[in-house]
């Protein structure tokens, strides 16, 4: 494996946790999940998006900062590979679906303050879905407060994520993930785990799985 610090993103429902573990047992990962059911805004801000929006975005922000802080600070002895499935600037992406433009502006200066003391990835996997795949997704894993997402926000922020990746010259292993199956369809898996021998150039590298 060429990478030691891989970050698995995508939308609401994409299968990011579900990637993430599989391949932090696969590979004896030291495994980082994002711990979003500790938000006790999360789900009034689903109720009330205005309201909620700033104290919901400020409280991940600061959380993730501190779990990615404690992990990546700590040497661990018996994990040479570090899966998480998340990135931290997932907060300015959110942020920037979420909040009105002067809250947005305050808090892009704290995230700028902040994002430079973290490591960043070796490689990005992000994870694209199509939202009737997503909705689908959501519905299945039952979350109360989330059944009550509306299609236009799962768009809104797949339209920030993919203008991100574009922008920025991250290395970015691009999946397609419309009908993809890491669980229970291993041709997709050992496509996968193929692709992750692989060097690649900084910016976007498309997979498309069996």
């Amino acid at each position: 494996m060429k990478y030691n610090f891989i970050t698995i993103e995508g939308n609401i429902g994409a299968g990011k946790t579900t990637l993430a573990h599989i391949l932090s047992k696969h590979f004896n990962a030291r495994l980082i999940l994002e711990e979003f059911a500790d938000n006790p805004f999360l789900p009034k801000f689903y109720e009330n998006k205005q309201q909620y929006a700033f104290p919901l975005e400020l409280f991940f922000m600061a959380e993730r900062y501190k779990q990615l802080k404690e992990f990546l600070q700590t040497k661990d002895m018996f994990h040479n590979i570090t899966i998480s499935d998340y990135l931290f600037t997932k907060c300015l992406l959110f942020a920037k679906v979420n909040l009105a433009e002067e809250e947005f502006l305050l808090y892009q200066k704290l995230f700028d303050i902040i994002n430079p003391q973290l490591v960043k990835p070796d490689l990005l996997i992000y994870l694209h879905a199509p939202i009737s795949k997503l909705k689908e997704n959501i519905r299945k894993r039952n979350r109360s407060y989330e059944q009550s997402i509306e299609t236009d926000y799962l768009f809104s922020l797949q339209e920030t994520y993919t203008q991100y990746i574009k922008q920025h010259n991250i290395k970015t292993l691009f999946i397609d993930a419309s009908n993809a199956d890491f669980l229970g369809n291993e041709k997709h898996l050992q496509v996968l785990l193929d692709a992750l021998e692989k060097d690649y150039e900084n910016g976007q590298n498309y997979l498309m799985l069996p």
